[in-house]
Order: structure tokens, then C-alpha cells, then sequence
């Protein structure tokens, strides 16, 4: 009797720890995803391009290294800082292009009218061979790179990585605030095989 009574006790005692470990674990703060940091790993992400087709960075970085730049999407208006930043990229496209580089455009907001307002954003601006402007509804890719820039009328942290074959991050220029991009020339040095 006193064994029978000891192993339920010991159930008991074990349902009652699984149970508050549950419970602790439901209440714990839900981690931030951490913005990926130079010399580590890129996570991988497939976005949707403004023609329909899918992105994928691991499947670009067999061939090329990228360059990737969240922009701010659409906070209720265009950002002027974000247009200038792609007219300075596009302005050097020729150097990103003989260092092989791919450079893709992240354009995050809702998932409503997301296709018209970065189409809007790029007006008459043809994107040249290698350059890619993808969309990123709902925030998804910027939730999991860490990059949501959760305050009203934002989006996301204007960032800029460099990417390299091996599927590390070179270089990661993020800014807290609206200005304070990525110097050109640094993005360029950073990219491999680049002096």
C-alpha cells in the first residue's frame, strides 16, 4: 500500500511540476528576434518581387553576394530619405555590378495596397539588372531580422547588410532614426573581392 501510495505521489508531484513549468513558460516575455550581427550567420527569408516572382536570399547567394536594404515602406507617405538612398544605389550600380553583387529592395508594410505603394515609391525609376525590390507584408522579414520599428507612422529600421557566398553578414548598418544610412563606399569595400 505505502508503494502504491509513494509512485502516485510522485506522479502527482511530477504532473504538478510539468504543469507550473507550462504555466511559466506561457508567462515568460516573448524574446525579441536580434538583428543578424557582422561575422555571423544571415537567416534565410524568401520574399515575393513587385512581378510575382519568389526571392530567396540563399538561393541568390550561390551565385552573387547581396546586398540587402530594408527601406521604411510606406509610414503614410513615401520617405524621401528612402529615395534617396536608392537613387545613390542606383547611381552605382555599374560598381555593384562588377563586384557582382545582387541588391535587394525590402519594402515592408500592411499586406493592403502593399504592391501599388512600392510600385508608387519606385514612379519612373527602372531597377537595372541585379536589383530586385521586394515587398514585406505585414512585416514579417523585418519581424524576424528585428528590424520592426513598432511606433506610430513607422515600419521598420532603415538597415543595410552586406551578405557574402558563405552566408555571412560583412557589414550591418542599422539606424534608429530616419537618416543615417549606410555610407555607399562602405557597402561597396565590404563586398567580397572588393579592395
Amino acid at each position: 500500500m505505502r508503494a502504491k501510495m509513494s509512485t502516485s505521489l510522485v506522479a502527482v508531484t511530477m504532473l504538478v511540476c510539468g504543469v507550473l513549468s507550462m504555466v511559466r513558460a506561457a508567462d515568460a516575455p516573448q524574446q525579441k528576434p536580434k538583428t543578424p550581427r557582422q561575422g555571423y550567420k544571415a537567416p534565410d527569408f524568401t520574399l515575393t518581387s513587385l512581378d510575382g516572382q519568389e526571392v530567396n536570399l540563399f538561393t541568390l547567394l550561390k551565385t552573387n553576394p547581396v546586398v540587402l536594404v530594408v527601406l521604411r515602406g510606406y509610414p503614410g507617405y513615401q520617405c524621401p530619405i528612402c529615395s534617396r538612398e536608392v537613387n545613390d544605389l542606383l547611381a552605382q550600380a555599374e560598381k555593384l555590378k562588377s563586384a557582382k553583387a545582387r541588391v535587394v529592395l525590402v519594402y515592408p508594410g500592411p499586406a493592403t495596397n502593399l504592391g501599388e505603394r512600392a510600385t508608387e515609391f519606385l514612379k519612373d525609376r527602372k531597377l537595372p539588372e541585379g536589383f530586385t525590390l521586394v515587398v514585406d507584408p505585414d512585416y514579417k522579414f523585418v519581424n524576424a531580422y528585428g528590424l520592426r520599428w513598432d511606433a506610430p507612422r513607422e515600419t521598420a529600421y532603415p538597415s543595410t547588410f552586406v551578405i557574402d557566398h558563405q552566408k555571412t553578414v560583412r557589414f550591418v548598418h542599422t539606424s534608429k532614426t530616419h537618416g543615417d544610412r549606410a555610407k555607399l563606399e562602405e557597402v561597396i569595400k565590404a563586398l567580397p573581392g572588393v579592395d
